[in-house]
């Protein structure tokens, strides 16, 4: 069966697309099939981020629809033989127009095509589109880089994907860097997992690498031991049931 995880953050800015790129693209280096789905109408990004504008045609919308068939819709990553990206909408969709029944559908399809997971990497905010994705997924990632106002927004967040019948919600603190801890300029990981009420999935260090592969559209690599990249193996590892120590930082 297709398991499938929306990313959501509850405020903008906290690094959904390149966790979601970065998570996709680990888990498909270990040997799973993914479809990762850019989730953000009329603001998408995920395919600049994976280098992949100039392939994508149709949208998850399309395929939701019943238009498009998934295996029509999907495309296929340059590199990474496992990979595979469902794109956005170019404009904002009407309200209603994305439907519970319609993610069903899509979630059939990839069953179908034995994609063993699905990453949906959601829009910023309490969007209405986070409705139909809860009716399809098993379980959902919160990101928050330890601000008050991004933990604010993950606690929200969590609980409407909560109410929605998500029975699994996990935290990722994001770009942590350990002087603005010292100086208490956000909080410590602790306070983090206190102030959401979620268990944690993964911490990710700020790293520049993340930033500089988004812009050559590359998927973030690094052999450092304490990289984003060492992060996000360690997540995707997790999310297939591994126990792997967090990371030291």
């Amino acid at each position: 069966m297709t398991k499938i995880i929306v990313i959501a953050s509850g405020k903008g800015g906290t690094g959904k697309t390149s966790l979601a790129a970065g998570v996709g693209a680990a888990l498909a280096k270990q040997d799973h099939k993914v479809l990762v789905v850019d989730g953000d109408s009329g603001l998408r990004n995920l395919d600049i981020v994976l280098g992949m504008s100039d392939r994508v045609v149709f949208s998850f919308a399309d395929v939701a629809s019943g238009m498009i068939p998934l295996t029509e819709a999907a495309a296929h990553h340059p590199d990474l033989e496992k990979l595979f990206l469902l794109t956005a909408p170019a404009e904002p969709l009407k309200s209603g127009a994305l439907t519970a029944d319609g993610m069903r559908l899509l979630a059939r399809q990839a069953n179908e095509e034995a994609f063993d997971y699905i990453l949906i990497d959601g829009p910023a905010g309490l969007a209405e589109e986070y409705h139909a994705f809860a009716a399809v997924a098993d379980e959902a990632i919160i990101i928050t880089c330890g601000g008050s106002g991004s933990l604010r927004g993950a606690e929200r967040m969590a609980r409407v994907l909560e109410d929605d019948g998500v029975m699994q919600v996990r935290l990722v603190v994001n770009r942590i860097r350990r002087r603005l801890i010292r100086r208490g300029a956000i909080g410590t990981v602790d306070d983090a997992m206190d102030a959401t009420g979620l268990c944690l999935l993964g911490i990710v260090p700020e790293d520049e690498a993340v930033s500089v592969a988004a812009g050559a559209g590359k998927p973030v690599q690094s052999d450092k031991a304490r990289s984003a990249a060492a992060a996000y193996q360690n997540i995707a590892r997790r999310l297939h049931g591994e126990e792997v120590p967090l990371m030291r930082l």
